[in-house]
Parts: C-alpha cells; sequence; structure tokens
C-alpha cells in the first residue's frame, strides 16, 4: 500500500512539469518577446479621391478662371466641366515604427503637369507619440488647411491665402524633413508640436535653388475637447533674400443637440511674398513685399441619419486677402455660401453646389484682378 501512494506522488509530480513550466513568472522575466520585428504589423492600403464640377460665371465679360476680357472677342469660355482632383494614395506600413506615404494627382495631366502630379512622397518613423519623423516630399502643418485630411474639401476650395503661401515655399507640398509629435501626457493639458526644414522652392524640384533652407515651427493645444488654437512662425528664403512668415488659427465645434451641429475654423497669416518680388523687374526691399489675410469658416451640419443621405452642411466662408499691403494694397474679398449633401459618412459621397463671390477694392481690367462671380456644382467621391 505504501508503495502505491508512492508511485501515485511520483506520476502527480512528473505531470505537475509541464504546467509548471507554462506558467509566467511573477517579475515577468519570462514573457514571450518578438525577436524580428522586420514584419510586424506590415500592411499596405489604398485610398482614392475623384473631384469633379461644373463652373459657370455669373459676371458678363468675365471666363471661368476669373479673368475679365473684352466683349468684342470671341472664344472666352464662360462655362466648362473640370475634373479638380483625382487622387490616388498608397500607404505601406513596414512595421510599428516605419511606414512610407505616396500620393499622386492624376488630374495634373489635364495642363502642363511639369513639377505637379506627384503630391506626397515621404518616409514616416513613429517611435511614440512623441517623438515623429518623417522625410521626403509632404506638407508643413503651417496652419488648419495642412492638418485637415487632402481628400475632404468641405467648400469651393482651399483659401486665397493657402494657394499664395504655397506658391511663395511656406505651405502645400515641399520637400525636407520634418518631427511632430505631443508635449504633455495623458491629463494634461493637450499640447502638440511640428517643427521641420525644407528646400522651400516647392515639390518636384530636382534640388533646392539656392544654399538657404526654410525652417518652420508649430505649437497647437486643445483648451477644450472641442477647442483647439495654434500659432505658427517660419523664415527662408526662395533664391533670394531671407523671409519670415507667421500666424495664428483656432478650431472650434459646439453640439447644439442631436442632430445639429455647429463648427468654426478661423486663420491669420502674414508672410514675405517671394513669388510676387519675383515678377519684379526693377526689385524693393524684400521686407517691403508682404501679404496677409484673414478667414473665418463657420459649418452649420443637420445630421439626417437617413440610409441614402447621412447628413447637410450649410457653410460660407468670408476671407480677406492682401497680396501686397505694403506697396501697392488691393485686399480681395471671397464670400463662398456652400449647400452640401452628404450621402456617405465621413464625406466618402458629397454633392455641393455654391457660389463664389470676389470683390476688389480696385478693379484691373483684361486681368484676373476683376470683381466677378463663379457659380459651381461639385461632387466628390473618397475610395
Amino acid at each position: 500500500m505504501k508503495n502505491v501512494h508512492v508511485l501515485i506522488f511520483i506520476n502527480m509530480f512528473v505531470f505537475s512539469l509541464p504546467a509548471a513550466a507554462q506558467q509566467t513568472d511573477i517579475a515577468g522575466f519570462d514573457k514571450d518577446t518578438i525577436t524580428n520585428y522586420s514584419a510586424y504589423k506590415r500592411s499596405i492600403g489604398f485610398a482614392g479621391l475623384i473631384q469633379t464640377r461644373f463652373l459657370g460665371s455669373l459676371t458678363k465679360d468675365v471666363d471661368v478662371n476669373g479673368k475679365n476680357f473684352d466683349a468684342s472677342s470671341s472664344g472666352k469660355i464662360t462655362n466648362t466641366f473640370l475634373l479638380k482632383r483625382m487622387r490616388l494614395q498608397v500607404k505601406g506600413t513596414v512595421n510599428d515604427h516605419f511606414s512610407a506615404n505616396l500620393m499622386v494627382n492624376f488630374a495634373e495631366f489635364n495642363s502642363n503637369p511639369a513639377n505637379k502630379v506627384l503630391e506626397n512622397a515621404y518616409v514616416k518613423y513613429s517611435l511614440s507619440r512623441y517623438f515623429n519623423l518623417q522625410a521626403g516630399q509632404f506638407r508643413p502643418i503651417f496652419g488648419i488647411e495642412d492638418a485637415l485630411p487632402v481628400d475632404i474639401i468641405r467648400t469651393l476650395d482651399y483659401s486665397n491665402q493657402y494657394y499664395a503661401f504655397g506658391a511663395s515655399g511656406w505651405q502645400s507640398f515641399q520637400v525636407g524633413v520634418s518631427v511632430f509629435g505631443s508635449v504633455t501626457k495623458d491629463g494634461d493639458l493637450p499640447v502638440r508640436y511640428y517643427a521641420g526644414v525644407y528646400n522651400g522652392n516647392n515639390r518636384n524640384q530636382p534640388t533646392d535653388n539656392d544654399n538657404a533652407k526654410n525652417v518652420y515651427g508649430r505649437l497647437e493645444t486643445s483648451l477644450a475637447k472641442n477647442l483647439t488654437i495654434g500659432i505658427n512662425a517660419a523664415s527662408g528664403s526662395f533664391g533670394t533674400g531671407t523671409g519670415n512668415a507667421w500666424g495664428g488659427d483656432i478650431l472650434g465645434r459646439i453640439i447644439l443637440n442631436e442632430k445639429w451641429k455647429l463648427s468654426l475654423g478661423g486663420e491669420y497669416k502674414n508672410g514675405t511674398n517671394f513669388a510676387l518680388f519675383n515678377t519684379y523687374t526693377i526689385k524693393p526691399d524684400l521686407s517691403m513685399v508682404k501679404m496677409r489675410g484673414f478667414y473665418i469658416f463657420p459649418i452649420l451640419r443637420y445630421d439626417y441619419k437617413l440610409p441614402r443621405v447621412r447628413a447637410i452642411e450649410f457653410s460660407t466662408r468670408y476671407e480677406y486677402f492682401d497680396e501686397n499691403y505694403k506697396l501697392d494694397s488691393n485686399p480681395r474679398q471671397t464670400i463662398i455660401p456652400n449647400l452640401t449633401f452628404i450621402f456617405a459618412d465621413d464625406f466618402y459621397a458629397a454633392l455641393q453646389g455654391g457660389v463664389s463671390i470676389d470683390v476688389y477694392k480696385t478693379n484691373v481690367p483684361l486681368t484676373t484682378i476683376y470683381t466677378h462671380n463663379l457659380g459651381y456644382i461639385q461632387l466628390q467621391i473618397r475610395f
């Protein structure tokens, strides 16, 4: 009987060994770890945007590009269908730290595609929420419009100041290196930073056009859940002299009730207008060629939530912009009332219509510096 008890004890000890081996050390030293991150979370994703529109000039003797023409001339286009954007995005994730982003706009082939078509082409390294690095061609974050997704356009187009500051190398797609991330921990007042250095002579250029580089920085904070403010500053050149740019912006959202929501964006910028300076035959002092402007953009949204109509948005963007306020001030005011029907959540299908009203302080005949109205209907599909 005693031998039987001994055998039972031995069997219990032997069969308990595998179970004991599977237990995790309380200090965590026995925890399984990844020994090769080469393909950890590897994936590839595709996305795109098609944006097509109909434009019609509502002002006599002004074409669809806003240019005044002689009434006796012929062949001037006052209405047209237009493919504005046909973007394709590819994002490849190598592992949890490395990824790459590529975006092209095939609609640029409608005109001279030189220095166009390719938009994003950068590599991103993500260490943590506090530090991310990207290198290649990308949009420096220098305001609200840079931070918004490139495939979501809530009105006719970006602001006039966005295109003007982009033409002078302060915004839009640039080639360089940037870092960004969070400054604060969870539970603290959220503060985020963005900084970088880039060529400053715009996208798809073989090299920089001088040895100087543009540097920029941005700080933004969320004072409340739906309220964000940011400040921006930059210094750089465009082949001649050194200029600067700075600005601030605010973005807020108010939930009125279950169906109605109000969002409000606003932005001010001031900076050197390199693009205009380079057009002068007799060069003035660079510090005198400055542009400035601001806009406010309220959007009232009604969440309809029907199976085929998800929401309706009413918006009116007002913008004041002066491209040469020190030497030859002629401010341009733009008002764009817009109505949007959203047929799929997150702007995956939207139909927009409205009027772009441009008013100049002083008209210059036979140029685009001429007061005019432009009607539009625009359809955009994300996929």
